[in-house]
């Protein structure tokens, strides 16, 4: 989905490879309330932040959680859409508000079916989930 995607750029034409690397809570690097979903685009630096009372209104609209994978789904989302409609303007951080946020996760739950069927990260081989390749599996989860 929105993890590992390419995406062309609105005012160049250029062809850009997304691609998520990581997520980072802002409050240890930043000092800000937020969630920091980076992506590398063409290799260029991309942070987009999510403000942490997302997860509080998310919870309180629809009973459910955001979690890390979709997390990062919503973020490359979000990138994907800056970038297709111009937005994107070389910065190296966008902050999404929180109503950006919980629209886009009804946006991805919905393409994606449910959130059990989002890619899962880090996405180490296309063909095999990353639980099953690190041997990872929580407690009540198939192995």
């Amino acid at each position: 989905m929105y993890e590992d995607f390419k995406v062309t750029d609105r005012w160049t034409g250029e062809q850009l490879h997304c691609k998520w690397k990581g997520t980072i809570v802002a409050i240890a690097t930043r000092h800000a309330d937020a969630t920091d979903i980076r992506f590398s685009v063409n290799d260029r630096p991309v942070w987009i932040s999510l403000p942490n009372l997302a997860w509080v209104e998310q919870k309180h609209r629809t009973g459910n959680v955001i979690t890390d994978y979709l997390a990062a789904q919503i973020a490359g989302l979000y990138l994907k859409q800056a970038i297709e409609s111009g937005y994107d303007n070389g910065r190296e951080m966008y902050t999404m508000t929180v109503d950006e946020v919980v629209n886009l996760a009804d946006k991805v739950v919905r393409e994606a079916g449910h959130t059990t069927k989002l890619p899962s990260l880090p996405v180490i081989n296309e063909n095999i989930r990353a639980e099953d390749e690190m041997g990872i599996h929580l407690p009540g989860e198939p192995a």
